[in-house]
């Protein structure tokens, strides 16, 4: 284990599996130091309060590690998270918000179709979720002297990627929300960023319709012709939380393998019908 995060008390939303980019986040913190509290998504059956309990057990002493459920839609369950969170850590300095959420139907339908309601749930969980834990979030890592938090975007927000319909003005107005908490935080020492991850066989994206050939495309035409793995995505985030990156706020950092700067990704596409 090397040391880049000795000292460094993180906590991290969003883990549903071992496919899970927060999952990939959390090992590579756990490598290099970092002392780790995880929230889970509450669902009735417990699945995923027992996947992330499993996991946990991969790191070491799962009672290492505290875990609590939170609805990202209460704030009174925000608020428990962090205080019980920050009291087991002794403080916080890094937030990691993996956290994502759109109907399934409305993810297939065409854009002008999406529902009213479907689009305001996709806002509230995927975008407005990122305001609500960094308010919580912000005095705990001025105490600490400043902080970072960090958020999973994907390049359909800004350009039109066949089949991610609902999520995409979610992932537009989560950057604009970088952005803004950068400026308004940054005085006080916390850095807020995004990562732009490229296409990962993760349980959001099985939603996802044409994301097996997002891989293939990846893979065949990217600048580096590789497609990504989560332990990349993790290798940023540890950065992100680290003195290295003590001067880097406001932006979107993309781990894509170079296909964000090609221009002809979306001609080069299938219809997500023939996408498979």
């Amino acid at each position: 284990m090397n040391e880049l995060l000795k000292g460094n008390r993180a906590l991290i939303m969003g883990v549903a599996d071992k496919h899970s980019i927060a999952w990939g986040i959390a090992q590579g913190m756990h490598r290099q130091g970092a002392s780790l509290a995880f929230t889970f998504q509450h669902e009735p059956r417990g699945r995923i309060e027992r996947n992330v309990r499993k996991l946990l057990s991969e790191l070491g002493n799962p009672q290492d590690f505290p875990l609590m459920a939170c609805d990202v839609t209460s704030d009174s369950d925000i608020d428990n998270a962090f205080r019980t969170s920050a009291a087991a850590l002794g403080g916080l300095d890094t937030l990691v918000h993996a956290i994502a959420y759109a109907d399934r139907e409305d993810l297939n339908r065409p854009f002008s179709e999406i529902s009213r309601n479907g689009y305001k749930m996709a806002m509230e969980i995927s975008a407005y979720s990122l305001n609500a834990v960094a308010r919580a979030a912000s005095p705990l890592m001025e105490q600490a002297g400043g902080g970072s938090i960090m958020t999973l975007t994907y390049n359909a927000a800004e350009k039109a990627v066949p089949g991610y319909s609902a999520m995409a003005p979610a992932k537009a107005a989560l950057e604009a929300g970088v952005r803004y908490l950068a400026a308004e935080l940054g005085p006080r020492k916390i850095r807020v960023n995004a990562i732009s991850a490229g296409p990962l066989r993760t349980l959001s994206a099985s939603a996802v319709k044409g994301m097996t050939v997002l891989r293939r495309w990846t893979e065949a035409a990217s600048p580096l012709r590789e497609n990504i793995t989560l332990e990349d995505v993790g290798n940023t985030a540890v950065f992100l939380a680290s003195d290295m990156s003590r001067m880097v706020t406001g932006n979107t950092i993309f781990v894509d393998s170079g296909t964000y700067i090609l221009g002809s990704q979306v001609a080069a596409m299938p219809a997500p019908e023939d996408a498979g």
